[in-house]
């Protein structure tokens, strides 16, 4: 091993082992991380909206850089309060933002015990789901839809056409499936930073160990690798 990854190895061990629950390892995107909420991201962890919400932000900053598609995400409470509510009940959330001035949209969903993720993607016109356990999401993606449509009506005054997008569930067959109850929320995650830099979706279930440790490293550095 070389002395780098070495470094950051314990970095990693000290952020789940050393300190208590309330230390704070990191803060940014109005956000603050504790190493309460890093242990989730220790083996069978289950990662909580806060280091999913940390993650979208790190994403999120990074397509500022040159070369990277323009990504807007929605926090995880954003699909339960659209569904419950309706656009209405969400207005204020894109205040003084216009979503449709980027190239990809991030909703991560939390389905009381699954974490999936909608990917809208602009250029496309496309609406996809990806869920890690294989579950059709198409009421999801209209619902979504139908949240393009009043919210294009309502800040640009422009209407959208629905039959000119193409609503999609990811199959088994397409992406990566978790192989235990736990991985859902690293499998959202990786599928995010994936699509967000235009790349194929290519790992597999046995790399959520390394993803786990790379992204303990990433959110106290505030930093993708």
């Amino acid at each position: 091993l070389n002395p780098v990854f070495q470094a950051m190895e314990s970095e990693v061990s000290a952020a789940f082992d050393s300190g208590g629950a309330e230390d704070i390892l990191s803060r940014a995107f109005k956000l603050t991380v504790t190493r309460e909420d890093i242990c989730t991201l220790q083996p069978l962890g289950w990662l909580n909206d806060r280091i999913m919400n940390f993650y979208m932000g790190l994403l999120v900053e990074r397509s500022k850089k040159q070369g990277y598609p323009a990504v807007y995400a929605f926090n995880t409470f954003f699909y339960a309060k659209l569904s419950s509510t309706s656009h209405k009940g969400v207005k204020k959330w894109t205040k003084g933002v216009d979503i449709f001035e980027h190239d990809i949209i991030l909703v991560p969903i939390h389905l009381r015990i699954h974490w999936t993720l909608l990917v809208v993607d602009l250029r496309e016109k496309t609406i996809k789901y990806f869920d890690s356990l294989g579950q059709r999401g198409d009421h999801i993606c209209k619902t979504i839809l139908k949240y393009l449509e009043e919210e294009s009506r309502e800040r640009r005054n422009i209407e959208l056409t629905a039959s000119e997008w193409t609503l999609h569930s990811m199959s088994t067959e397409e992406i990566p499936q978790q192989n235990n109850g736990n991985d859902c929320g690293v499998f959202v995650c990786k599928f995010a930073d994936f699509i967000s830099r235009d790349k194929p979706i290519i790992f597999t279930p046995e790399h959520m160990p390394y993803f786990r440790r790379k992204m303990v490293w990433e959110i106290i550095h505030q930093q993708l690798l």
